[in-house]
């Protein structure tokens, strides 16, 4: 491909251009980048430093590529097909315009690029994959001319290999959390199950289910959960408790159960003296993990319908008989679907008999903590679900247009997946104006668990916590109390977001006993008051 390669005296520019190239390449290549945005600015700069090699007349083509970049992520929602189709194009398109001006080009190349184009077209999914390896392939053998081809080889083989690790460690969903054609119609209906062996206490057994849910909007869906068993337990009738997990993500691939941990100690608190007490835990993914989004990020009846509907789909499992009472135990994002569990169980599954709520470090007062979540990546989950859920939230409205790209990237990642990546914003807020204005205010308060709940509640809040600090919990739980809600707030001194359920918590044996005292039917402490 002629307009790749540096012609006459240009070869120094054309190694120059190339190595960025080549660099540019790998980055999308290893990076795995899940923002259409993202890829926006990085596979158009890649082939504009490509195009730069060929100079004087590349500089033309380097400036067109670089024009349909920015239109691209110019667009308020930037999709996969439009990037593939301008990437496509332009690796088919370049070729051309090589030939007609220098009447010559590269044949290997030039297939390179019509077969990168049409993987592109196919699947627009692999766009960021195909693009960045054949930035880095083309890039390195501009570069390497003669004596380097041999390492340029090399280089490329490993890069690729790299590329291809990568993607394989990351979790995608299978066919097992494809929504099936002819879906049963109500919601908590089982539509398929499969024994569970990864990740699971001594003595348990498990399966991971798929059923039949509803979203936000009361449109139906489908969502995944794991249901585990202790093996000794008696085969009647067992209490339930229900897992809320925190935020690990709002793309399917986040969900819980495709990770190696899906039911041990690091994932659920106290699983296994649950399961020790003959109690089955369900610990439920959310719609739109797993199985096909939006996932309901902190958007209290998508969630809470999924909990409860986890509870009455496990009821169809063959040699497992639940009992009449159910308990949610909820943490952070988890702590917010517990709490709305609890408002509209009576309503919406009271066959779930919800007996209590215990909602560790909740994620309550949102209008707050969107402000205070800012610079990170939880303002980016909460924006994107919130302006995927709701039509009157528009993302460009309220995140400032050089954060706009990096948010698109942190949002399509999963939790575990963004330390190194949080630095794009800067530690500046992605705020272009206050998140509890407008629509996007409405909407934070609208999802703000502040109505009756007719079952006890038990809060647990660290003192030390800085993700949900115990100022936002002091003002909830007054608010709370106020609708006639029995609360039991305890906090725990030195205490923060993730340590109030792990290691050696005070919390953790005082979370047991209240469950015990749940399902015996003992009166309920509450500190309202």
């Amino acid at each position: 491909m002629q307009w790749l390669v540096p012609v006459g005296g240009r070869r120094r520019p054309g190694v120059v251009f190339g190595l960025l190239a080549a660099a540019a390449g790998a980055v999308v290549l290893l990076g795995d980048w899940k923002s259409a945005a993202a890829l926006a600015v990085l596979v158009p700069a890649g082939l504009a430093l490509l195009a730069l090699t060929e100079l004087p007349w590349g500089a033309v083509l380097a400036a067109a590529v670089a024009a349909a970049g920015a239109v691209l992520v110019s667009r308020p929602e930037v999709t996969m097909r439009e990037l593939a189709v301008v990437v496509a194009a332009v690796l088919v398109l370049g070729p051309l315009a090589v030939a007609l001006i220098r009447r010559r080009t590269g044949p290997p190349l030039i297939a390179a690029g019509v077969m990168v184009a049409l993987i592109c077209l196919i699947r627009p999914s692999a766009t960021g994959y195909a693009a960045g390896a054949f930035l880095t392939a083309a890039g390195l053998l501009v570069a390497a001319r003669g004596r380097w081809r041999i390492g340029a080889a090399v280089a490329i083989v490993a890069l690729l290999a790299a590329g291809l690790v990568v993607r394989a460690t990351d979790p995608h969903p299978g066919a097992f959390y494809a929504a099936p054609k002819d879906r049963p119609a109500g919601h908590g209906v089982l539509v398929r199950s499969e024994p569970l062996t990864r990740g699971l206490p001594a003595g348990a057994h498990a399966w991971r289910i798929l059923y039949t849910t509803t979203r936000e909007d009361g449109s139906a869906t489908v969502a995944s959960a794991v249901v585990v068993a202790a093996n000794a337990a008696p085969a009647g009738p067992r209490p339930v408790v229900v897992w809320a997990h925190g935020a690990t993500g709002i793309t399917p691939g986040c969900a819980p159960s495709l990770g190696p941990d899906p039911v041990g100690v690091d994932s659920i608190p106290d699983v296994a003296q649950a399961l020790a007490a003959g109690w089955v835990v369900i610990a439920p993914d959310y719609s739109g993990l797993g199985t096909s989004g939006p996932h309901p990020f902190l958007i209290g009846l998508g969630e809470a319908r999924s909990l409860l509907d986890a509870v009455l789909a496990a009821g169809g499992l063959g040699g497992l008989v639940l009992g009449g009472k159910t308990l949610v135990w909820g943490h952070s994002q988890g702590g917010n679907a517990a709490l709305w569990s609890g408002i509209i169980a009576p309503s919406y599954a009271p066959a779930a008999g919800l007996a209590g709520v215990a909602a560790l470090a909740p994620g309550s007062g949102l209008p707050e903590l969107a402000e205070l979540w800012g610079d990170g990546v939880y303002a980016a989950y909460l924006i994107e679900a919130y302006s995927e859920t709701y039509p009157d939230v528009h993302f460009d409205s309220y995140v400032r247009a050089t954060a706009r790209v990096p948010v698109r990237e942190l949002a399509g990642r999963c939790l575990d997946d963004v330390s190194g990546l949080s630095r794009l914003l800067g530690g500046r807020s992605i705020w272009s104006a206050p998140p509890g204005t407008g629509p996007f205010g409405d909407r934070l308060r609208q999802n703000v668990p502040d109505r009756p709940i007719g079952v006890p509640v038990l809060i647990g809040q660290g003192a030390a916590d800085t993700t949900v600090p115990a100022t936002v919990q002091d003002a909830y739980v007054r608010m709370e109390c106020a609708t006639g809600t029995r609360v039991d707030y305890r906090t725990y001194p030195g205490r923060d977001h993730v340590g109030i359920f792990t290691g050696d918590s005070p919390l953790l044996p005082e979370l047991m006993q209240w469950s015990r005292d749940r399902f015996t039917g003992k009166q309920a402490h509450t500190t309202c008051g």
